[in-house]
């Protein structure tokens, strides 16, 4: 499955992150014929920056600045199929980093030494979804709950992703041959 979309920071995670633009890749793994299924996926997330306070040996912070995630989540889940609709909900967890920027200032030679510091962190996630079937693929649209175990700028990370795309039934496919 491959979707696009927007990542809203919650709570103090507003404070220094505003939405830009997130995407998702992953695959629905089938456990039987009872509805559940393995869902890992990779979710990318950038946002708008604006440091609060400035980074241990660093002196000022920044502004309109870009910070970029690299999640791994695996979650367990259940989808209920209605005629050409889907319903699903999941749980799971993961981790992974978020990447800030760092600028260095050089006064006496007029250089700034841009860097980026990696934040680890571990997440939970649940969420849910609905998709549409239109042959050898469905339409979906899925929104979750990130809750991140580690703190950045002293606050803890907290995000809803939103995302819209399409999930190719492999299965279908990998039966025709």
């Amino acid at each position: 499955m491959s979707g696009i979309g927007f990542a809203f920071p919650m709570g103090q995670t507003s404070d220094y992150f505003k939405p830009k633009f997130s995407t998702t890749l992953g695959v629905n793994l089938g456990l039987g014929d009872g509805g559940l299924f393995l869902y890992p996926k990779v979710s990318l997330h950038a946002f708008s920056y604006n440091q609060i306070k400035p980074d241990a040996g660093y002196t000022y912070t920044l502004q309109d600045s870009r910070a970029t995630t690299y999640l791994l989540n695996v979650a367990l889940g259940y989808r209920k199929i209605v005629d050409k609709w889907a319903f699903y909900g999941f749980a799971g967890a993961g981790g992974g980093f978020i990447l800030t920027p760092q600028a260095a200032v050089n006064a006496s030679t007029l250089q700034v030494t841009m860097s980026n510091q990696s934040n680890s962190l571990g997440i939970a996630e649940g969420g849910g979804g609905i998709e549409y079937n239109i042959g050898g693929a469905n339409l979906f649209a899925e929104v979750s709950y990130m809750y991140g175990f580690s703190k950045i700028q002293d606050r803890t990370f907290n995000t809803v992703p939103v995302t819209i795309g399409i999930k190719p039934n492999l299965s279908k496919l990998l039966r025709k041959r």
